[in-house]
């Protein structure tokens, strides 16, 4: 539950902020008659990724007949999660002090243009956001088993987001996202470790990559899946106590140089002058945040 309620809370929040900026934007320029377009966008955004979410997974119990098939495909579609994720959050720690400024430009331009690119524009802002989310939870889900349990624990990561989004646009509380995403990105490298060892042990179930009998280490008789910790193990790690040499070595390239790399990148960063706007961390609704440097200019005699 804890690893898909992380993957809900950062993805939920990410995608419920753009929907703040573009709200806030809307309320600042006195078009508040647009909110029920950008509403309609954003309904037909998240639809789409539901939409999306459901047909992988009546591609992979249903179109499939055969298990080698199955096995290939998820653990395709897995490996592609883990691209799409690392992605993400690399993007994200790169552009998340311009986003404002980016929506509003696009907003600004849409309501030049008329209804449907104001509905565009919503739809667009949320749908990338809302298609690698399915695509990753998916791949979390299968990896966690045919429980009940990561649906929970995402669906609460969702409505935490939902939550935190609308205090931050109301003001009632203040959130440092540039460490909020610093954190979560780093513990969604891990799942998507995880996430992509069991997309190897999937691929050598399909003889697309052999090695599936040749373990790197079996602790099945000292951790027991059934275990509080073994859960926790699996449902945060992916553990297997079963780990093939391919897994394991899959695991250690990926977490070790990305992690390395999203570490040090952000201490790059933290150490440079930012002349990019501040990340949305209030979003009132009427009010803008003014650029340092122009606020502390004297007024003109």
């Amino acid at each position: 539950m804890l690893a898909n309620y992380l993957i809900g809370l950062r993805e939920g929040l990410e995608a419920a902020l753009v929907v703040s900026i573009l709200v806030a934007y809307l309320v600042k320029v006195g078009r508040r008659d647009r909110l029920v377009v950008v509403s309609g966008g954003v309904a037909v955004a998240v639809a789409v990724s539901v939409g999306f979410g459901a047909l992988l997974t009546y591609t992979s119990t249903t179109l499939l007949s055969s298990y080698r098939s199955q096995e290939i495909f998820g653990g395709t579609m897995s490996a592609l999660a883990v691209v799409f994720v690392t992605w993400m959050v690399f993007w994200m720690r790169r552009t998340a002090r311009g986003m404002r400024a980016e929506l509003d430009g696009r907003l600004s331009s849409a309501l030049q243009l008329g209804t449907f690119a104001v509905a565009l524009t919503a739809f667009l802002a949320v749908a990338r956001e809302g298609l690698e989310t399915a695509l990753f939870f998916w791949s979390a889900v299968q990896a966690a088993g045919s429980t009940t349990t990561p649906v929970v624990g995402f669906a609460l990561g969702i409505a935490t987001a939902v939550m935190l989004a609308w205090l931050l646009y109301r003001r009632s509380v203040r959130l440092n996202l540039a460490r909020f995403f610093t954190w979560t990105g780093a513990g969604l490298i891990v799942i998507a470790a995880g996430v992509l060892a069991y997309a190897v042990h999937d691929l050598q179930e399909g003889g697309v990559i052999g090695g599936l009998n040749t373990l790197a280490f079996d602790v099945s008789d000292q951790i027991s899946l059934g275990s509080w910790y073994g859960t926790l193990l699996k449902g945060i790690f992916n553990f297997s106590p079963q780990t093939t040499v391919a897994q394991a070595i899959a695991w250690a390239a990926y977490v070790l140089p990305v992690m390395t790399i999203f570490i040090l990148g952000g201490r790059i960063q933290s150490g440079r002058p930012s002349q990019a706007a501040a990340p949305p961390t209030t979003l009132a609704a009427g009010q803008t945040q003014q650029p340092a440097d122009q606020a502390q200019q004297p007024a003109a005699r």
